[in-house]
């Protein structure tokens, strides 16, 4: 399996304007991403997003395994995901694999680590 990688992904972070130039989000888009980062503050559903994107796909048994946890937590937390429409499961005979669709996870995963290592360098300095 090969690892997914931004500059990989059709449609990476399509093009938009910088943040600076849009207009003040309004309280609804406020409420969406609000929710939306309150599903991804979970430490299972970000690491099984990293899995996904070091690995490419993987199956509810690969990702328990890699994970050290029961195949059922793995599927209650990867249908989060799928319900999102951030993953989609994709069956093969038995298995179901998972793979990540919306490449925006990819560069905000990257980003939410990128700000936490720099934090951490700062906080050495």
């Amino acid at each position: 399996m090969t690892a997914i990688e931004p500059k990989n992904m059709p449609g990476f972070c399509r093009p938009k304007p910088e943040l600076a130039d849009r207009e003040l989000i309004s309280r609804e888009k406020a409420d969406e991403l609000m929710h939306l980062f309150k599903m991804l503050a979970n430490d299972t559903r970000l690491r099984l997003i990293h899995a996904l994107t070091r690995s490419g796909k993987m199956c509810v048994n690969e990702l328990a395994e890699t994970m050290e946890m029961k195949p059922q937590a793995v599927s209650n937390q990867l249908q989060r995901l799928v319900d999102r429409g951030l993953i989609v499961g994709t069956r093969d005979g038995n298995n179901v694999y998972y793979r990540i669709i919306d490449p925006c996870i990819v560069g905000l995963l990257d980003l939410g680590l990128c700000l936490l290592e720099d934090t951490e360098a700062r906080k050495r300095e």
